[in-house]
């Protein structure tokens, strides 16, 4: 289904590749720069902010609703915003490139608890592009969303970058006054330049993978890890994962599964992506069902059983291995808890279940 797709590609390769690709221009915000003056459109949550106040710092997130690896970073930035909102800390969700910005409030406003920051739309009075995406996006480079700014006491920009990289030491150290802006500055246009150098090979690397030439990815892919940290190189398992699938090498990557379900236990949008990558990817010859079990599982315990769709790819397994009792029970507890278009999708597979069936995975 979608939302697992999401979880299962969109959110992991944002966080695998995202921090690597180049940008289009050089930018011209900087960490280290003066935050640009805030030019927002319609608030649509929350006390609107119209400047940067000194004695609070600030996170400005860029988002859309339409973007997959958002919706994962939206409770995330939630939980931020929470333990930190006594602390001199203020979250912006800030929208941009939206298609139809008549969704954003009642995106909103499903969200719920989730999302229960200030969100803003841009203001496009005089550029259609808007002036938050121009301003802040375009002028620092970032040509992918989620991206967020953190703004520090003094309304100079500290860090920039994904949101779920943002270190809760980061933060600490900028609301305690004791973050080297400088340093970070220094670190951030050396990482602008690493990145610039890399675009040709992660080009060539994703035509490589387009054209199934599973040797050739794998030497780029070598070639990309040389100039990473050690932090990074983490990242780079996706990418692996996705090549030994392709060469059909099963034994080696349901090893590297396995590798990454022990690795993030607690995980729940990582162990749910791999699982459903496992029971749905219709490119794999061998599913490892007792392992799509094993991450489904570690998935549902993360979320403690609250997750629609993560009771769908339970579900989903269970049925495939044959369990249809526990299967629709599971089914039908996915669909209780789900609404909107999510409930008639969830829906229609537990028809499908009913009829002893499995549904194809969209």
């Amino acid at each position: 289904m979608k939302i697992n797709q999401i979880k299962g590609t969109a959110a992991l390769s944002a966080l695998a590749v995202g921090t690597m690709l180049a940008f289009a221009e050089e930018p011209t915000l900087k960490v280290g720069d003066p935050a640009p003056k805030l030019q927002t459109g319609k608030w649509i949550q929350g006390e609107p902010v119209k400047e940067f106040e000194k004695g609070k710092a600030y996170i400005v997130e860029f988002w859309a609703t339409w973007c997959g690896p958002c919706r994962e970073s939206i409770p995330h930035l939630k939980e931020t915003y929470v333990k930190y909102r006594e602390k001199n800390l203020v979250v912006i969700g800030q929208d941009c490139w939206e298609n139809d910005e008549s969704l954003v409030a009642p995106f909103v406003k499903k969200m719920g608890d989730k999302m229960t920051y200030r969100v803003a739309l841009d203001d496009k009075s005089k550029d259609k592009k808007g002036e938050m995406a121009q301003k802040w996006m375009a002028a620092a480079g970032q040509n992918g969303i989620p991206s967020a700014f953190l703004v520090n006491k003094e309304g100079i920009i500290a860090w920039i970058g994904h949101p779920m990289t943002l270190k809760e030491k980061t933060i600490d150290e900028v609301l305690a006054g004791t973050y080297d802006v400088q340093k970070a500055a220094i670190a951030f246009e050396k990482e602008q330049k690493e990145a610039a150098k890399m675009e040709k090979v992660w080009a060539s690397f994703n035509k490589s993978m387009q054209a199934k030439k599973w040797d050739d990815a794998q030497s780029q892919l070598e070639e990309i890890e040389k100039d990473m940290s050690a932090d990074q190189r983490e990242n780079l398992d996706f990418p692996r994962l996705a090549i030994l699938f392709g060469k059909e090498d099963y034994t080696a990557a349901y090893k590297l599964v396995t590798k990454l379900s022990d690795a993030h236990k607690q995980d729940a949008a990582w162990q749910n992506g791999l699982a459903w990558q496992i029971a749905t990817d219709p490119t794999i010859k061998q599913r490892d069902l007792k392992l799509a079990e094993l991450c489904a599982s570690r998935a549902n315990e993360a979320s403690q059983g609250k997750d629609p769709s993560i009771l769908d790819t339970v579900a989903r397994v269970k049925f495939m291995q044959g369990n249809k009792e526990e299967a629709l029970a599971l089914q039908e507890k996915a669909v209780g808890l789900a609404d909107g278009d999510l409930k008639t999708e969830l829906t229609k597979t537990l028809e499908s279940y009913k009829k002893g069936e499995v549904p194809k995975a969209q």
